[in-house]
This record gives C-alpha cells, structure tokens and sequence, in this order.
C-alpha cells in the first residue's frame, strides 16, 4: 500500500535509522516493522486476520480512523483515503493509550 503521514516527524522516524522522535528504541523498532507490514499489505483486510495488532476501526472523536497496536502502551492511529493512484495508508500519530 501506499503511506503518506500528517506529520514529518513521522516519516522521519521511519527513514532515518539515528531518530526517535523522543520514543524509546522498541517502540521505534516495532513502529519501523509494522510500517513494512503496512507498505507490503494489498488492503486493510490484510491487518484484520493478525491478531496481535489489535487493528480496530475507532469511534467518537476518532471517527474515520483506525488503531494498530505497537506494544502495550502505544498506538499507530492510521486513517484511509482515496486518491487517483489508489488506496492510501495515511499515517497519523503515535498515541499514548495510557
């Protein structure tokens, strides 16, 4: 699929291996592999079957968005749009669930 991001930040973190964005090394890391997940998927159905990504649609205030767990604290808040060259993984935040 592929991924744009609402801020630079974030596309930094994936591309440059020294930057953490104030995160902590296994977060980084586990933000970097379920990045490759994301950019190998054909669709969102793909993440559904995979439990331990507890991928789930949000609601209220989230509305339109969806969740994929990083570990047991963070999650990535994704959203999907759709554009001339196709579907596209908007990459959101990393939010604190705590």
């Amino acid at each position: 699929m592929e991924v744009d991001y609402d801020e630079e930040s974030l596309r930094r973190l994936e591309e440059d291996p020294k930057f953490t964005a104030g995160f902590d090394s296994g977060v980084v890391k586990v933000f970097r592999k379920r990045m490759q997940f994301i950019r190998s998927a054909r669709d969102e159905r793909d993440f559904f079957p995979m439990r331990s990504l507890n991928f789930e649609k949000l609601k209220g205030d989230r509305e339109g968005q969806y969740s994929m767990r990083l570990n047991l604290q963070f999650r990535l808040i994704l959203r999907f749009e759709k554009r001339e060259s196709g579907k596209v993984v908007v990459v959101i935040s990393i939010a604190d669930y705590h």
